[in-house]
């Protein structure tokens, strides 16, 4: 039986288009990879902190330092990418990847894991906030036209919803290898590291294959020029974003749930993994929205309504109500992130791309480093709820600024 004409509309406005550049299916495929050990790394690594002994607040510094190691990067990559090809830098992310799965399965002392944390690859968060995002990002752009580029990066942001949603289901994996393996849950815990060690490699053989990119990619000398007004203003308003998500990353988000409403690892997987559905299908709205209302108020207007869901969960008397306002977060939460990254995209020349994705992520990265030790220290404090509600005042305060200082501005490329 034929789909109905509105599901065919909205799959059509999300297909690649014609003649597309080669490296958007290996680039796709990366991201796909990539989120599954997100998903799965996210939910886990709080059990296995506490596994090792560790307490609420050095579950919230690793996340920080985390962050703090992945702004880092972002900065390197926007400061001299432009002299490097983004396939030699991916092939080098994904061997830091390999590096820091080792690390996580072979270090067990809290000073070793933050620095292994710092140059790592671990994301405790629910999007990507690595050395790869820029890198991919710029070649997305180059390899599609300004009208097909929402549809693009919706694609990469749906793929990567739905593949990290897969991967939260993965983390009852560790108690069914424990059960069936009879080795003890720290264990089980550490074979999903060295799984996400074995990612990097494939990784690397996956970037190897990259196609040299199209001429019109390479980037000019200046890394930014005419569009940094505009670019630093967006990393400026970005950052306080950033800051608020860094409150609720999933790995606290974990967290909460555990040590509010006793969920175990496998349950709070599969709360993700619904969760990510609910973002994944998220991103089929995301485009023919943006046609409609324009790639601004996209961003404002559905996530104006998630942050007070996130707000309500916080007091939440029960699970299941809890659960409930946090699914309704999921379901308009992430629509912001393809129309976001299409209005970057946008507003600057192609030779700055690269340098604009990197430094409007960078206060990003910054921002959402402070604070999750902000909010670990929180929950040892009090109230474990704090960290949500903060985190949904200043993302409304965040989009009622950015409507505000950008509603007259109009994508130009």
């Amino acid at each position: 039986m034929a789909a109905p004409a509105s599901v065919r509309t909205k799959l059509a406005s999300l297909a690649l288009p014609p003649g597309i550049d080669a490296s958007v299916k290996l680039l796709l495929l990366g991201r796909a990879l990539r989120g599954l050990c997100d998903g799965y790394v996210a939910v886990l690594l709080p059990a296995y902190l506490l596994g090792l002994g560790f307490g609420q607040f050095s579950v919230g510094l690793i996340s920080s330092v985390t962050l703090m190691g992945s702004a880092l990067g972002t900065i390197l990559v926007g400061l001299i990418g432009n002299r490097f090809s983004q396939r030699r830098l991916l092939i080098l992310a994904a061997m830091l990847m390999a590096a820091t799965g080792l690390g996580f399965a072979g270090v067990t002392s809290l000073w070793p894991l933050l620095i292994v944390a710092f140059v790592g690859t671990l994301n405790p968060s629910s999007g990507d906030v690595s050395v790869f995002l820029p890198l991919e990002q710029a070649r997305l752009a180059d390899a599609a036209t300004p009208d097909a580029r929402t549809a693009l990066f919706a694609r990469y942001s749906l793929v990567g919803a739905f593949s990290a949603a897969i991967g939260a289901l993965a983390a009852g994996l560790p108690t069914w290898i424990s059960v069936h393996a009879g080795v003890p849950f720290l264990t089980a815990l550490r074979v999903m590291f060295g799984i996400y060690a074995l990612t990097g490699v494939a990784l690397w053989a996956l970037y190897a294959r990259l196609p040299k990119p199209h001429p019109r990619s390479v980037a000019s000398p200046s890394p930014l020029g005419p569009s940094r007004k505009i670019v630093m203003r967006l990393a400026m308003l970005f950052s306080v974003d950033a800051f608020a998500g860094g409150l609720v990353v999933n790995a606290l988000l974990s967290l909460w749930l555990m040590q509010r409403f006793g969920l175990s690892p496998g349950d709070a997987g599969q709360f993700f993994f619904w969760a990510g559905l609910l973002t994944t299908a998220s991103q089929f709205a995301a485009v023919p929205l943006a046609r409609k209302i324009g790639l601004l108020n996209t961003m404002v207007f559905t996530h104006i309504p998630s942050s007070a869901f996130l707000i309500a969960a916080a007091f939440a008397p029960s699970l299941a109500l809890a659960l409930l306002f946090l699914l309704a977060r999921s379901a308009l939460s992430q629509m912001d992130v393809p129309t976001r990254t299409a209005f970057v995209m946008a507003v600057v020349t192609p030779a700055e791309r690269t340098a604009a994705a990197s430094l409007t992520a960078v206060p990003r990265s910054l921002a959402a480093a402070v604070s999750p030790v902000l909010a670990g220290g929180l929950m040892t404090m009090g109230w474990i709820g704090a960290p949500l509600l903060a985190c949904g005042l200043l993302k409304i305060g965040y989009d009622l600024a950015i409507l505000a200082a950008f509603k007259h501005v109009k994508p130009h490329n």
